[in-house]
């Protein structure tokens, strides 16, 4: 039985994680608050003597006053939602002063941070992959996220945090498998079918667009879970087959057959009407999504003589959503499927002021021969290239409108263009994925 220490925590880290410290070394650990007495376990490495800087929460002996009910049988087995022992408004406080310490020294206006209405149950963009365990000598298919740390999966059906329809659509997908005889696909053996699902949920209809991952080509139940799953769930209104045979962490691989209906779904952003294919980025929260584009719309502070860049455009959310309050929209995409949604996205919304180029932002900004007035930015959590940086310093737009899902490469990339001869005036946190340690941040950068 591994050995247990008595300790108090300290204070939070980044990750929202309590700080203990043990032999003049501190240790990360999940699910403690500041003030609180708990035991812990140190965690190992495999192959390692020494303790990893992380330690496991055996019990909470004193616990905080601002400790509440995580209210989830799984809270410290999945690790998605790691912040459900936090009070809510102690959680939006962590999170701002995240950003505040990361912004340090740029003499940046910090706006208090934007907040949920509702911090459950708002992911309308759910993954969900499939194992199987054994309980009292038989089989049993669940569905839901990988264990923290590990491969295996942990059954969340009932998550917190996905959409209740999504969750629903989950369980029925699982009834499926067993009505049919599928088996859950083996990455190592490279045998049985269904290896993941995709659901998204329109906010402005409520229709679905179910994506089935199987880990090979053949598929023979597929018109069986058709009937299934339309006729138990009425709001699905396409269903796609998508075949991943690699060996990866990536969920969707790139064949695509449609089963059922059109192939996509629609929604509605900022009064725009956006098409959304199985491999489109869309931002999980939409009303979150919706505060988030707003307050950058308006950061912008745009007139109609403005030539407006959206680099790392997706599928045109930001790009269509400005489009009535200048004169010339530009969007440039590496993902081919979102710029062929952008392009679909315009014409739909008769958006003839705005054009989408598929292609590395960092090589269109070196090579286009307009330089833009303002610039809006939301690169992947990796931040933006250097390239990229250097050829929007020399471009010299007279505004750049910095969206991030990660402040840490954020601010490395906001010091390139201050250093590059931009301020950066005010910042704005927006709370799109509640209960997690993950913000997104707005930084608005002046010439």
């Amino acid at each position: 039985m591994a050995k247990t220490y008595t300790v108090r925590c300290k204070e939070l880290s980044d990750n929202g994680d309590g700080v203990v410290i043990f032999n003049n070394k501190k240790f990360d650990v999940p699910g403690v608050l500041p003030g609180e007495k708990c035991d812990i376990e140190l965690v190992y490495r495999k192959g390692e003597t020494k303790a990893d800087s992380k330690a496991r929460l055996v019990k909470v002996l004193e616990p905080s006053a601002d400790r509440v009910n995580p209210g989830c049988r799984l809270f410290g087995k999945c690790g998605a939602c790691s912040l459900l022992h936090m009070k809510y408004e102690d959680e939006l406080e962590f999170k701002q002063e995240k950003v505040k310490k990361l912004f340090a020294g740029l003499g940046i206006q910090q706006l208090p941070i934007i907040g949920s209405d509702k911090p459950e149950h708002y992911r309308n963009k759910v993954y969900a992959a499939f194992d199987f365990v054994k309980e009292r000598g038989k089989v049993k298919i669940v569905a839901g996220m990988y264990n923290e740390g590990t491969h295996s999966v942990t059954g969340t059906a009932d998550c917190l945090l996905q959409n209740s329809m999504a969750n629903s659509i989950i369980k029925t997908v699982i009834e499926a498998m067993r009505e049919t005889g599928t088996r859950v696909y083996d990455e190592d053996t490279k045998t049985g079918t269904l290896r993941h699902c995709y659901i998204r949920v329109s906010k402005k209809t409520g229709k679905v667009m179910l994506v089935l991952v199987t880990g090979t080509p053949e598929f023979t139940a597929k018109k069986h879970f058709v009937d299934i799953l339309t006729k138990k769930h009425p709001c699905i209104s396409t269903i796609i087959h998508n075949v991943n045979t690699k060996k990866t962490s990536m969920v969707l691989g790139e064949k695509d057959t449609v089963i059922f209906g059109p192939g996509y779904i629609e929604d509605q952003l900022c009064g725009v009407n956006f098409r959304i294919s199985p491999h489109s980025f869309y931002q999980v929260n939409p009303v979150q999504t919706e505060k988030l584009y707003k307050t950058a719309i308006e950061f912008a502070k745009l007139n109609q003589l403005d030539t407006v860049l959206d680099a790392y455009c997706g599928i045109g959310t930001i790009a269509l959503s400005v489009a009535d309050k200048c004169a010339k929209v530009i969007g440039v995409e590496l993902n081919k499927d979102a710029v062929a949604d952008a392009i679909k996205n315009a014409e739909l919304n008769e958006a003839e002021s705005v054009l989408f180029y598929e292609g590395d932002a960092g090589e269109y900004m070196k090579e286009c021969e307009e330089s833009p007035d303002v610039v809006f930015m939301d690169p992947p959590r990796s931040g933006s290239s250097k390239e990229f940086i250097d050829a929007l310093i020399e471009a010299g737009p007279k505004k750049i409108v910095y969206i991030s899902c990660n402040p840490v490469t954020q601010v490395r990339d906001v010091r390139m263009l201050v250093n590059g001869g931009y301020k950066a005036v005010k910042m704005q946190a927006v709370d799109m994925f509640s209960r997690t340690p993950e913000v997104e941040n707005i930084v608005l950068l002046e010439k």
